[in-house]
């Protein structure tokens, strides 16, 4: 048995304003998903604000960490159905005579 570890991808430290407000970002994705992702939670903080201006920072964080939630396990349940659709073909499909 092969008990040699993977290599871990360098974990990196990216600085995030959100919000207004700074964070320290560890993980080890790069400087540009880590903006990106920062440019998509601003983007959707402030559709919200402008669509419920009286909404708290919390409640909006709220709201935007389930409709991420939410976001993945769609994609995630898109993901199995295409899956299971892949391995279904590779059963019923037989060599040509």
């Amino acid at each position: 048995m092969d008990n040699a570890k993977k290599p871990q991808p360098a974990r990196r430290r990216f600085k995030a304003v959100i919000d207004g407000q700074s964070y320290t970002i560890v993980g080890n994705r790069t400087e540009a998903h880590m903006q990106a992702v920062t440019d998509l939670m601003n983007k959707q903080l402030a559709q919200l604000k402008k669509l419920a201006p009286d909404m708290s920072k919390e409640e909006a964080s709220i709201l935007l960490a389930f409709n991420a939630i939410s976001d993945q396990l769609e994609k995630t349940e898109a993901y199995d159905r295409l899956k299971k659709q892949d391995q279904d073909d590779d059963h019923t499909s037989s060599p040509e005579s």
